[in-house]
């Protein structure tokens, strides 16, 4: 079995929607090691997608779900409940950035959990609208792509959407949009759309993911809250893609010193399990009535022994404070690099998520100069995601875990790759 093989086999029995990037397959994995069925091995940069914060096969995670294993798989929750999903809620609403009582449910998907922050929000507000922003990314269920401010791939061939969605501008300094242009966008959307009375809402990604890891200024977060104490909607901050220590906090929302009345969760709460949540204030999240809430793999009891041992090793191994020291040292080599390679537009980061954009000579996004840095790495063993509207962005998702050594070498094949 060779990956010619194999990717044959997949173009003949699954359809061209599920785009896959890589012409290797997977054999196994550790920490941030992946080896493909040909024994190639590849560092990975990408953690598949912001899941592995604690890396591959974390030894504490494994023993979890083995100790799980041993006593049951699953009777659904909402049927047979279980002591490790309260527990799991009770260490969430500990540390979720929420003012006052704190309540969590649980589900599988990250756009899941969007779902539900939607079907709270209507539900204690008794209104319908939504606001979201362009660039922003937040699932691909009929309801999340509606909020998603990108058509391509995510929206094409699939409308009509669900109504009372309506998009703000997110604030990006490198294409001159500022706090103010953006909150201007929203008076816009309430006198020519919809009555801010009507709104039940605000959602938005506190670090943009697919639109391009697109760090929200302080003072937007700040005057997002006040719009929404002002009109009676509430704030919710989707963090998927942004939580368990990715950014150097538990939640990105604590950089701030804002808080939303909803967190969304999903990713690298159960270091590679199918896990999402929740979190918001009580009084918010006990809007739905009994059974308006639950899902009949929500809160697998395997995903949630996971992520109770992730909680765990991201305390014990200070992963939060690992997530500063690893994303200033590659800040510091993109640095570098920037001054040789004139190509590097923009370098954004926030704890270990960083990325950095590239421009053509002409100053236009380059969707061209980001597929081949991606290639000269993968060449040489690295594997990096792009992101971004423009697809001119490469985010890098490497595991807090990683060791030292392993680090300093992908860097080294980075400037290589940057260089080139």
């Amino acid at each position: 079995m060779n990956n010619a093989e194999l990717n044959q086999r997949r173009q003949d029995a699954t359809p061209r929607g599920v785009g896959v990037m890589c012409g290797f397959y997977a054999e196994r994995a550790e920490n941030a090691t992946l080896w493909d069925v040909e024994g190639n091995e590849v560092i990975d940069f990408a953690s598949g997608i912001a899941v592995l914060n604690t890396g591959h096969r974390h030894p504490k995670v494994i023993a979890a779900i083995e100790k799980q294993l041993q006593a049951f798989t699953h009777t659904a929750y909402q049927i047979v409940p279980y002591e490790s999903y309260v527990s799991l809620a009770e260490r969430i609403n500990q540390r979720a950035p929420i003012a006052g009582p704190c309540k969590t449910a649980f589900f599988t998907t990250g756009a899941e959990a969007v779902e539900n922050a939607v079907k709270i929000a209507r539900a204690h507000t008794g209104r319908p609208g939504l606001i979201t922003f362009g660039g922003g990314f937040h699932g691909r269920t009929y309801m999340t792509m509606a909020l998603t401010g990108k058509v391509a791939p995510y929206k094409l061939g699939f409308g009509p959407f669900p109504g009372s969605v309506f998009h703000g501008q997110y604030p990006n300094a490198l294409y001159g949009v500022s706090t103010e242009d953006a909150m201007n966008s929203l008076e816009r959307i309430f006198k020519a759309d919809i009555d801010p009375k009507q709104v039940a809402a605000i959602v938005l990604e506190p670090v943009q993911g697919e639109g391009g890891f697109n760090v929200a200024p302080a003072d937007f977060m700040q005057a997002l809250r006040a719009l929404c104490d002002r009109h009676g909607m509430l704030l919710i901050a989707d963090e998927v893609q942004t939580g368990f220590a990715r950014t150097g906090k538990l939640f990105a929302m604590e950089h701030y010193g804002v808080k939303p009345d909803l967190i969304t969760m999903a990713k690298s709460l159960a270091g590679g399990m199918p896990l999402s949540a929740v979190a918001g204030r009580a009084e918010v999240m006990d809007a739905p009535a009994p059974g308006g809430l639950g899902g009949t793999y929500a809160g697998n009891p395997l995903a949630v022994a996971a992520a109770h041992a992730v909680l765990d090793v991201i305390e014990e191994e200070q992963l939060c404070q690992r997530a500063q020291r690893l994303g200033q040292h590659l800040v510091e080599v993109l640095q570098q690099a920037r001054k040789t390679s004139p190509e590097i537009a923009d370098i954004r980061a926030q704890g270990s998520m960083v990325a950095v954009e590239f421009n053509d000579p002409a100053g236009k996004p380059s969707a061209e100069i980001t597929r081949q840095v991606q290639q000269k790495a993968l060449e040489e063993g690295l594997l990096l995601l792009s992101c971004g509207v423009n697809g001119n962005v490469i985010r890098f998702l490497y595991p807090l875990t990683i060791p030292e050594d392993q680090f300093t070498k992908a860097l080294g094949i980075l400037s290589r790759a940057l260089a080139q």
